[in-house]
């Protein structure tokens, strides 16, 4: 509830700007950021620093999605069926371990992205993103039906659904909190301008209040859902379920190993995975190519080749991070390279990011309020709420701050 709470007190302003910045401009962010800044402002400047936060993001999450291809081949052909848990524990560690395993399954990744994209807006993007997240729920609703008819899934449902204020003050409320503001700005990646560009292709016939509540809708719906998978299946199993990425890697797999019909069902959640993770990466991938292609007029097919390679060759270090590249621990003793670019991001061009957007949109010295909420409410649909000046100019920058310094804090308060 708290993590809702912030996703749309924090979420949603921010993408309605970045989508409003997009549309306006019809241009990516740091030329829409050019083309509306007053003149001699620099305002543009960290539209630069948005695309490269495109890029970093990408440098590390495409590891990560592979990581879910090679899941949902490995358990498709029956490469994890039979495995005892300790085997299941070797098979990541040597999925981790292989520097040509891994930069498989992340080239595969960042060709399949950029192939999709390469094929244009239509056929490509929409065309390929609009099957994929119409089988995603399909198959969400298949799993969730088998979680919670397992024996003993009930303990799992009360452990998720049921608020447990004792457990949020061992935690930490302040913890908790920070927790779902960072949540809030990373599951929709705002702040790097990963929204502007589809901005600029929704028509001024719909309001852009209404797309926003939209996506944070399917977001948080796809979220529920997802906790509808797990909780219930690990409680089911007596497993622990806050085990982290081995959680998902390690523990889920020996669940699926244990079920009835295990290796379908094993083989349709991380089939699930994979689609919601491809679809993020088709998403930032289109930013990067309209990037490149309104800033030196490449052709669709170029800016698909050449963003191709260079991606491609940017991941390689966090791949290499995990084997050849595990000496360099930049962030102190267990991290590792891919821990520096999440930091880089998430910490950092996330909220940073963010407040660039809230300032430029609620004060004159940018694009100012005025014409921020004419561009959200042009068209059909719910209005922004033009009352909300106040918060969003003074009270909403606050907040981002709160999580920018809350990071650092965390990170390296001791």
């Amino acid at each position: 509830m708290i993590y809702l709470l912030f996703l749309f007190i924090l979420g949603l302003p921010i993408m309605v700007m970045e989508f409003s910045i997009g549309r306006a401009a019809q241009k990516n962010i740091a030329g829409a950021l050019k083309k509306l800044q007053p003149e001699g402002s620099k305002w543009h400047l960290y539209g630069y620093f948005a695309m490269l936060g495109n890029l970093l993001l990408m440098m590390f999450y495409t590891t990560v999605a592979g990581w879910m291809l090679a899941y949902f081949y490995h358990t498709l052909t029956g490469g994890l069926a039979g495995l005892t848990p300790d085997e299941v524990g070797g098979f990541f560690g040597g999925l981790l371990a292989s520097p040509g395993t891994l930069i498989f399954w992340m080239g595969l990744t960042v060709f399949l992205g950029f192939f999709t994209c390469s094929l244009g807006l239509q056929k490509g993007v929409e065309k390929v993103t609009k099957w994929m997240m119409s089988s995603l729920f399909i198959i969400l609703i298949a799993l969730v039906i088998k979680s919670v008819t397992l024996p003993g899934a009930s303990a799992g449902l009360s452990f998720y659904l049921m608020p447990d204020l004792g457990r949020l003050m061992e935690t930490g409320v302040w913890e908790t909190i920070y927790a779902a503001m960072g949540q809030a700005f990373f599951t929709l990646s705002l702040g790097i301008g990963s929204m502007a560009i589809f901005g600029s292709y929704i028509g001024k016939e719909r309001s852009l209040t209404g797309e926003s509540l939209n996506i944070i809708g399917l977001d948080t719906f796809v979220a529920i859902l997802s906790g509808l998978i797990i909780f219930p299946a690990c409680f089911a199993f007596n497993v622990d379920a806050g085990a982290g990425p081995g959680l998902i890697f390690v523990t889920l797999p020996n669940i699926f190993n244990s079920m009835g019909g295990g290796r379908i069902w094993g083989s349709l959640f991380f089939l699930f995975l994979s689609f919601a993770a491809m679809s993020t990466v088709i998403a930032v991938f289109e930013n990067i190519m309209a990037f490149t292609m309104e800033q030196w007029g490449w052709s669709r097919k170029k800016a698909s080749l050449i963003n191709g390679c260079m991606l491609f060759a940017l991941s390689l270090p966090c791949a290499l991070g995990f084997n050849v590249l595990s000496d360099i621990q930049p962030l102190g003793q267990g991290t590792g390279i891919i821990d520096l670019e999440d930091f880089i991001v998430g910490n950092n061009l996330l909220p940073i990011g963010s407040l660039v957007f809230a300032l430029f949109c609620s004060y004159k010295m940018g694009w100012g309020w005025d014409n921020f909420v004419k561009e959200a409410n042009e068209g059909e649909g719910l209005r922004y709420p033009e009352k909300i000046k106040f918060y969003v100019k003074y009270i909403l920058p606050v907040i981002i701050l709160v999580v920018f310094i809350g990071g650092y804090m965390e990170k390296f308060g001791g």
